[in-house]
Parts: structure tokens; C-alpha cells; sequence
């Protein structure tokens, strides 16, 4: 059975997450949400107090994670850490720049880099993060380059905190989402960028059901 792999990229907070994972739904494929799994190794090393700028600090406690993604009732994805689901606190604000952090090591790349092709050689997937369309699936049937201005990540980033009742001001927000693009972007190991074959879809104006609506449009043309 052919499997069909969709490469969505983009930078922090461009609304891939939540797209990625209702498109995945829509066409019946499995979600990878690969900025969680990142966030699971974040995580870890947050919780061992370890500077996560510190590479070789960093990869050395890698043979100690395994990462798991399952799928909850809810449909949604969850991660297991060590077998401890930690899908909650993986999404804590100082867990971001962890991620960010962690993910720049080559040793943390290569250690995901197979369990990520692994899932879409054995499923139809919706796989995003930053670096998809250019590392990990090159190969990808259809390849997304998902934007929106800082200034409208920022916002909707700041209504995701209020609704999960961690509220932060919005030049916070904004700062973050600021540094992490430039983290993500100026990183040496796989830097956030556009594949060359990657359609741009920049959501600054639209709403969510566009976007959406836009996303579908785009896979259905490329998989025809």
C-alpha cells in the first residue's frame, strides 16, 4: 500500500500544530507533531537540571529517554516519556526554549531523525516541525511552508496560554516567539527554512477554517 507523506514547516507559533492535526483528521492519516517530541527531550533534560545549551551534557542522558507517541480517547497525540505520559507539561512556557535549545545538537537530531522516517514509511502521515520538507521527509508527496507575522503568532500564542490558564503579556510572548525564530533559523544542524519545493502559505490574514480550507486545496492539487 503506497503511503502519502504531507511536510508541513514553518516557524514557532504559525498555527501548524493545530492544522496539521484537524487536515490529518480529515484525510485519515496519522499526525506526527514532531515539536512535541522535541519538547519530550526538552523536558527531560529540565527536569535533570541540566543546561540544555550544553551539547555534551545533552547527549549523554539520550540513552536513558525513550519516547513513545500514542493516541489518546480524546484522538489526540500524547507523549510518553520513560512511559509517563508528559503531554501536559511538555507545553509549559519555559519547556519552548528548552526545545528550541535541545534540538539544535546534531547527537539529539540523529537520535529522532529515524523514529520520525520510521512513522511515514509505515503511515499515510501529516508530519510538522521545522525542518520536514528539508531533512526529514525530502522526499515528502506534498511540502508546506506555513508563515504569519510575528506580531499575529504572538496574539494567537497568547490566547492558547489564557485558555490553558498559564496568561502571559503579549511583549512576552512576542520576545519569545522572536528569539525561538531566530534560534530555529540560525541553528548549524538543519535551520528552520523553506524547501526549495515547498509551497508557501502565509496565514496572517486568514482565519483558521481558511487556512485550513487553503492547506486541503493545496494537498489535493499536489496528490492528484
Amino acid at each position: 500500500m503506497k503511503t502519502i507523506s504531507i511536510a508541513i514547516d514553518g516557524p514557532s507559533g504559525a498555527g501548524k500544530s493545530t492544522l496539521a492535526r484537524s487536515i490529518a483528521a480529515k484525510l485519515g492519516f496519522l499526525y506526527v507533531d514532531t515539536g512535541a517530541i522535541y519538547r519530550t527531550i526538552g523536558y527531560h533534560i529540565f527536569t535533570k537540571d541540566i543546561d540544555p545549551k550544553d551539547e555534551t551534557a545533552v547527549t549523554a542522558r539520550l540513552p536513558e529517554i525513550h519516547v513513545e507517541l500514542t493516541y489518546g480517547e480524546d484522538g489526540l497525540q500524547h507523549m510518553l516519556l520513560n512511559g509517563v505520559d508528559v503531554t501536559k507539561e511538555i507545553r509549559l512556557p519555559e519547556i519552548s526554549m528548552y526545545a528550541s535549545a535541545v534540538s539544535a545538537h546534531p547527537g539529539v537530531r540523529a537520535f529522532l531523525l529515524e523514529m520520525q522516517r520510521q512513522l511515514a514509511r509505515t503511515n499515510s502521515v501529516v508530519m510538522d516541525g521545522r525542518d520536514i520538507g528539508t531533512v526529514v521527509l525530502p522526499d515528502a508527496d506534498v511540502k508546506i511552508f506555513l508563515t504569519a507575522s510575528p506580531e499575529a503568532r504572538a496574539r494567537r500564542r497568547m490566547l492558547e496560554l489564557e485558555q490553558r490558564g498559564t496568561p502571559e503579556p503579549f511583549e512576552a510572548v512576542l520576545k519569545d516567539i522572536q528569539e525561538r525564530d531566530w534560534n530555529d533559523s540560525h541553528r548549524a544542524v538543519a535551520p528552520l527554512r523553506q524547501a526549495e519545493d515547498a509551497i508557501l502559505l502565509d496565514t496572517t490574514e486568514l482565519t483558521f477554517a481558511e487556512s485550513e480550507e487553503s492547506l486541503l486545496n493545496i494537498i489535493k492539487e499536489k496528490t492528484k
